[in-house]
């Protein structure tokens, strides 16, 4: 259930915000609806957690697994982290001299050695030289007045030595190929070749100091809580709403005021401490304009769905539905269905068996996370065992005892056989995979009902609840024409009467019965008339509604489809295997190929029960409760 909530203002004097704040966060009761604040501290602790967050990164970068734990104080995870954040920006300075030089190297790397001492030193004696490497045509065109020393040679060009002898017309030439001149490097090759060995040496020596560091990380996670906290304390603080009151126009008295939320049990607490430290205290009944932050309330077993909800981030808005119960039902199905093979249940469940044992060997706490995967393990156990789909293989290679647990009418054992439904009187039947599909559908047609059964029990003292009897309505007449449509026209006839009942007419009649129920109701607020006036201005909506209707129902059929797929793939990776399974020398390979395959192949079914059963909780049914989960967890202030 949604945990009831009561809106909570409070005001006191401006001079005691620090010390009513931390007054609250003792007592760890009120969301306080404070989204922003100011100042330089903010902003301080801000550049501290990033500080810690990157030398944390700087160590784990190095350090795969850390061993060691040293308990240390805020102030001294802190200064630890000061000193590798040092030494980071040391190393990166390293290593972009590093990368400087290696660069230089790489553009000299045909030269060979290269000592600009000894051409500076040539030059103090009045020998002038430089490093050239221009075209050959260009080489060749230089003339007579310019003295050279060929060096290299290829088909395109020519590295020479280039000697100024001070002839006329020599400048001239120089300055056309000027461009071709090799600027010679501030050391020489050899010794940049050594300041990069030296360099990696230093980088070397710091990453070992950075990793001497590693029994700090976990104190350092812990600096960063406790600065995140002092920021929360510092946006709460900053961001109140101030006034200043003056009864004689000098006198002048600062208050500041707030709002949060607070659960409806614990408001005698906060009443009492209001009266202890005469705060002014206003409760009241939150409203639908409020931004009311949700809590969720279940028994063990339905808070086992928190763990998706959690990663999938949806939380259900305060004046929402809190569908824990109903998701984790469904996504159950849905996920059994959707892997499909109880050969697969079986290691899910495997997987998760091993760290269940090992926390209740240990008396430790079974984490939620585990025994949701266990759930689902065993859901996909259980059908494939009510089909007979067992890693892919055909139900001739299965044991006859495995076989008889399945359902007939759904059972891969009986996939060729054809079922025909007492009213049919042997004329037309419906195959095993038309079973799943109709097993589909009426999923859909109970999940959806639900939903408006839900919204019937809340609005049961308002017409308003007629407009959900009419979706009702709506949902069983199109469920019967969707089996006539897609699953078989023959057996779900439009002419069919059963013991007198004209079964397709009905159907027809439900719909449009169910149809004006909710063009009338759906709308209404007190008055029959602006209802019916708010349908007809939306009238588009509503028609493509009935539409809407028909295509949830029928995406329900994509359970049966993605299911269908794994199987599929799974026989198929059998079948390349099973040829090598018969010869030794292939078996590895076989082995090999099953276990990619059957991986692949669970791998992409998970992603399928988040593109689609997720789906059909998150969007078909939250549609039709009109929950569109725009919550947000409630959060109280505390230490």
């Amino acid at each position: 259930m949604i945990v009831p909530m009561k809106k909570v203002s409070l005001i006191i004097m401006g001079d005691k915000k620090s010390e009513t704040l931390k007054k609250l966060r003792k007592l760890g009761l009120m969301h306080i609806q404070i989204t922003e604040g100011s100042g330089e501290r903010i902003a301080e602790l801000k550049g501290q957690i990033t500080l810690l967050e990157n030398s944390i990164f700087s160590i784990e970068e190095k350090v795969k697994k850390i061993t060691e734990t040293k308990d240390a104080t805020v102030e001294q995870a802190f200064a630890a982290a000061e000193t590798v954040a040092a030494l980071t920006e040391e190393k990166k300075a390293y290593q972009a001299q590093q990368l400087a030089l290696n660069a230089e190297l790489e553009r000299l790397k045909s030269w060979g050695d290269i000592e600009p001492d000894k051409i500076a030193y040539l030059a103090e004696k009045g020998v002038d030289v430089s490093l050239y490497e221009m075209p050959k045509a260009e080489y060749e065109a230089l003339g007579e007045n310019v003295k050279t020393v060929k060096l290299d040679e290829t088909k395109t060009s020519v590295k020479c030595l280039l000697i100024k002898t001070g002839l006329e017309g020599e400048d001239e030439v120089l300055e056309s190929v000027r461009t071709y001149r090799l600027e010679l490097p501030k050391m020489s090759t050899a010794e940049m070749k050594q300041k990069v060995e030296s360099l990696s040496s230093c980088i070397n020596g710091i990453d070992e100091k950075i990793v001497s560091y590693a029994a700090y990380v976990a104190s350092m996670k812990n600096a960063i809580k406790a600065y995140e906290k002092e920021i929360e304390f510092e946006v709460y603080a900053t961001g109140m709403s101030d006034e200043t009151l003056s009864s004689d126009g000098e006198n002048n008295v600062s208050v500041a005021y707030f709002t949060g939320y607070i659960e409806a049990e614990n408001v005698d607490c906060i009443k009492q401490a209001a009266e202890s430290n005469s705060w002014g205290l206003l409760v009241e009944d939150p409203t639908e304009e409020d931004n009311v932050p949700t809590k969720l309330k279940n028994n063990k077993f339905v808070s086992l769905i928190y763990p998706l909800t959690d990663f999938l981030g949806t939380v259900p808005g305060y004046f929402e539905y809190d569908i824990s119960g109903w998701f984790l039902f469904f996504i159950l199905i849905f996920f059994g269905m959707i892997f499909g093979d109880g050969g697969y249940g079986l290691l899910i469940t495997a997987v998760a068996a091993v760290p269940i044992v090992k926390s209740l060997t240990a008396k430790k706490e079974v984490p939620a996370t585990f025994l949701l995967v266990g759930l689902f393990g065993l859901a996909t156990i259980l059908w494939g065992t009510l089909t007979c789909t067992w890693f892919g293989l055909s139900p001739e290679q299965l044991p006859n005892w495995l076989k008889s647990l399945s359902i007939p009418v759904i059972s891969n054992v009986y996939a060729d056989k054809i079922w025909y439904p007492f009213w049919t009187q042997g004329q037309a039947g419906l195959t095993t995979a038309q079973n799943m599909q109709i097993f589909c559908f009426t999923l859909a047609l109970i999940q959806l009902v639900i939903a408006h059964i839900k919204g019937v029990a809340r609005n049961r003292k308002s017409l308003c609840m007629l407009g959900d009897v009419g979706s009702i309505l709506q949902l069983i007449g199109i469920y019967y024409i969707v089996l006539s449509l897609v699953v078989n026209a023959q057996v779900f006839s439009f002419g069919l009467v059963i013991s007198g009942i004209p079964v397709g007419t009905v159907a027809i009649a439900f719909v449009a019965v169910g149809f004006i129920l909710s063009f009338v109701f759906a709308n209404y607020a007190g008055n029959i008339v602006q209802s019916i006036l708010a349908s007809v201005k939306d009238i588009v909506s509503v028609l493509l509604g009935v539409v809407n209707v028909f295509s949830d129902i029928v995406s329900y059929i994509r359970l049966w489809a993605v299911g269908l797929a794994g199987a599929a793939i799974s026989a198929t990776v059998n079948e390349l295997a099973g040829p090598l399974l018969g010869n030794f020398m292939f078996m590895v390979i076989a082995i090999i190929l099953l276990v990619f395959g059957h991986g692949l192949n669970m791998i992409l079914n998970v992603l399928s029960v988040i593109v689609h059963g997720i789906r059909l909780n998150t969007l078909e049914f939250s549609s039709h409760l009109n929950m569109s989960w725009s919550g947000h967890k409630f959060k109280p202030f505390e230490e």
